[in-house]
């Protein structure tokens, strides 16, 4: 006979959706930061059921980051939580180690006790530096300062949703055993949008999808992706610091439901060779006065010239961004045109090889969609680079800019060597940050073979091993 000696907080999924609906809600009508904080902290000493609260962040790479503090701790001390900077890859050197973690109250979560653990709650922190300044290796205080000083200058919301495909594997942990096993294994073979109710793949996708649900991300669709055992679930836009968010939630919900069942999620951008890779595709538009500034029922494929001159920006700069969009040896893999890659430097409504198209919209909907994005992207550099850059970019002057000839590069070489030269990523990230972005970059691509190979072999062959050697050190 057993004893329960310990009780924890565990919230039917709907009581959670409503509670990460209502946060949402706060967040997207900027509740001054006082109120809710006031609201989180009386919640955390009135319920007694909470043990803990998780703080995340993110490194430099985009690599998610998180600490667990004990509830009556963190009330007392949330004001004064510090953490080894040295010890984060990107940031603080060894002398000058330690930095501390602010709250961002409004970025708070309520997960699912039977994925995250009974009595506790997430919420998103803030990298600060000695000097009580926001630290400059930390994109998302970047991005979140950026979009405020967008929004109280020119009345700019800025939003974005991010289509994150994936590929479900057998086994916990695939990516570090592949050493041992040589191979990723299937679950599923059934193909874009085939996938029989109750088999592995459809069940993990339901599964991960009411996580998603109940963390408030609004659902849109969820299916299977083009190449064999490979998922997509699909939620609506949010403001881009919870867009940026949601991505890191997305990937830390598959993998956990993942393990869960004894499965690994992975989100490298090529693990397969012969197939389809993973993208992330990132939808973004602008919004003032409550009206979507990208919309025009008279304009090009109904887009104002607000948009299309946005479009213009990320075209010009597109080789400079690579490197952002496309972050290890492995994404160039997938910058393949033969699986309907989006390595062309030009923009479309219908072609998928183009790295911006134009889907069809509304004037709730119209919106400019980048995919020429891997989804070991910094989610926040991510969004912060593609923004500052279609508001703030040149336009370079080339015939047809839209549908010329260009391409962007098909190795981390060139795309390190983009970078480096480039005077907008001075510009966009500031000389230290983008020396030490690249230098990560070019240490990583050092340690896989300089020749990555053309050949294209069957699926059961389906892994090389400097892509198992780039996740050991790029895994997030």
């Amino acid at each position: 006979m057993t004893t329960q000696l310990q009780s924890y907080l565990e919230l039917p999924y709907s009581e959670l959706e409503d509670l990460n609906l209502h946060a949402k809600e706060q967040r997207m009508k900027r509740v001054p930061l006082e109120q809710v904080q006031g609201d989180r902290l009386k919640y955390l000493k009135e319920e007694k059921l909470i043990k803990a609260v998780t703080v995340l962040f993110s490194d430099l790479e985009g690599r998610l980051h998180m600490l667990d503090y004990d509830k009556k701790f963190f009330i007392n001390s949330w004001d004064n939580l510090t953490f080894d900077g040295s010890s984060i890859r990107g940031f603080s050197a060894q002398h000058e180690s330690d930095l501390r973690l602010g709250i961002d109250w409004p970025a708070f979560y309520w997960g699912p006790a039977d994925v995250f653990g009974p009595g506790k709650v997430m919420v998103f922190g803030e990298v600060i530096d000695k000097d009580g300044k926001p630290y400059a290796a930390d994109l998302r205080a970047v991005l979140k300062a950026y979009a405020k000083a967008l929004f109280e200058k020119d009345g700019y919301t800025l939003n974005a949703a991010n289509e994150i495909e994936g590929f479900l594997f057998k086994g916990v942990n695939a990516e570090r055993s592949y050493h041992e096993t040589g191979k990723f294994e299937y679950v599923s073979a059934g193909g874009y949008y085939h996938s029989l109710p109750g088999d592995t793949l459809r069940t993990f996708i339901d599964h991960a999808a009411e996580v998603q649900r109940a963390m408030g991300f609004q659902n849109e669709k969820d299916h299977p992706e083009v190449a064999p055992s490979q998922f997509e679930i699909n939620y609506g836009y949010s403001e881009v610091v919870a867009a940026a968010d949601q991505i890191q939630i997305y990937k830390l919900i598959c993998r956990q439901v993942a393990t869960k069942m004894g499965l690994t999620a992975c989100f490298l951008p090529k693990p397969i060779v012969g197939v389809n890779g993973t993208g992330m595709h990132s939808n973004v538009s602008v919004m003032k006065d409550n009206k979507n500034a990208f919309w025009d029922p008279q304009g090009l494929e109904k887009m104002s010239p607000f948009a299309w001159e946005f479009v213009d920006r990320i075209l010009t700069h597109g080789n400079d961004l690579c490197l952002i969009f496309n972050s290890s040896v492995n994404s160039y893999r997938r910058l393949d045109p033969h699986f309907e890659a989006p390595n062309q430097l030009k923009a479309s409504a219908v072609d998928r090889g183009s790295m911006v198209r134009i889907p069809l919209g509304n004037h709730r909907s119209a919106r400019v969609e980048v995919r020429a994005v891997a989804p070991d992207a910094n989610p926040y550099m991510l969004l912060y680079s593609i923004f500052r850059t279609g508001l703030e970019g040149d336009i370079a002057k080339i015939e047809n800019l839209r549908s010329a000839q260009r391409y962007l590069p098909d190795n981390i070489y060139d795309a390190i060597k983009n970078f480096n030269d480039s005077e907008w990523i001075t510009k966009l990230l500031g000389e230290d940050v983008k020396g030490r972005y690249s230098d990560l970059k070019k240490a990583s691509a050092d340690r896989c073979p300089r020749l990555l190979g053309t050949v294209v072999k069957p699926p059961e062959v389906q892994f090389h091993h400097e892509v198992y050697t780039q996740y050991l050190w790029n895994m997030f």
